[in-house]
């Protein structure tokens, strides 16, 4: 598989590789060492997700507090999906930046993105899957979001799909608004955090 960083630091699109035949098709969709190989550390797994959805759904853009924070690396199964990372870290270079990945079944790609970046999907068909490694259990207490129609953001959502929120997303505050409440976590946070995991912590 082949790995590079995406325009938001801390965040890699890999290009995996699949194997098929007339039986099928096999596909290494996670890979420890590659990962490692290009983030500085190991990626501590503690839960794995998985979501399906209908076309227009859209859900994020969601972050966790660091620390600990919650690194993902982000896989579509089936179907079609507009992934998106987005970098809330106050004090960031690329802060209120963002990039996007087409995760698609029939060309596989993964999406790794470090603790306290951003992060949303659109799913471009019906019965959009989405598996996800995360570093860290689910906290409500430590989870929030941002518009993901925040127009400052200006994510580029295609126009031709009708967009779905949960009522959770629909009532997020835009980024500013977020960051004035103190609700993003900072760089010096992040880099924190980054350096510990460097460093086995």
């Amino acid at each position: 598989m082949d790995i590079r960083e995406l325009a938001v630091r801390d965040a890699f699109v890999l290009d995996l590789v699949p194997h098929g035949d007339a039986r099928g098709r096999f596909t290494e969709w996670y890979r420890a060492d590659v990962l490692a190989a290009a983030v500085g550390h190991a990626l501590p797994l503690a839960q794995a997700n998985h979501s399906t959805s209908a076309r227009g759904v859209l859900r994020g853009v969601h972050f966790a507090l660091v620390p600990p924070g919650q690194a993902k690396y982000v896989y579509c199964p089936a179907g079609r999906v507009l992934d998106v990372v987005v970098d809330v870290r106050v004090g960031s270079p690329t802060f209120g930046g963002h990039d996007t990945v087409v995760l698609d079944s029939d060309r596989p790609r993964a999406v790794y993105l470090a603790e306290g970046l951003g992060h949303a999907f659109l799913a471009l068909a019906d019965a959009s899957s989405v598996t996800y490694l995360v570093s860290a259990g689910y906290d409500p207490t430590r989870e929030f979001g941002v518009d993901p129609l925040d127009s400052d953001l200006d994510l580029p959502w295609p126009a031709d799909v009708a967009v779905e929120l949960s009522a959770k997303d629909r009532a997020a505050p835009p980024l500013a608004r977020a960051r004035e409440q103190g609700l993003l976590p900072t760089m010096a946070q992040c880099a924190a955090r980054y350096a510990e995991l460097r460093a086995g912590r």
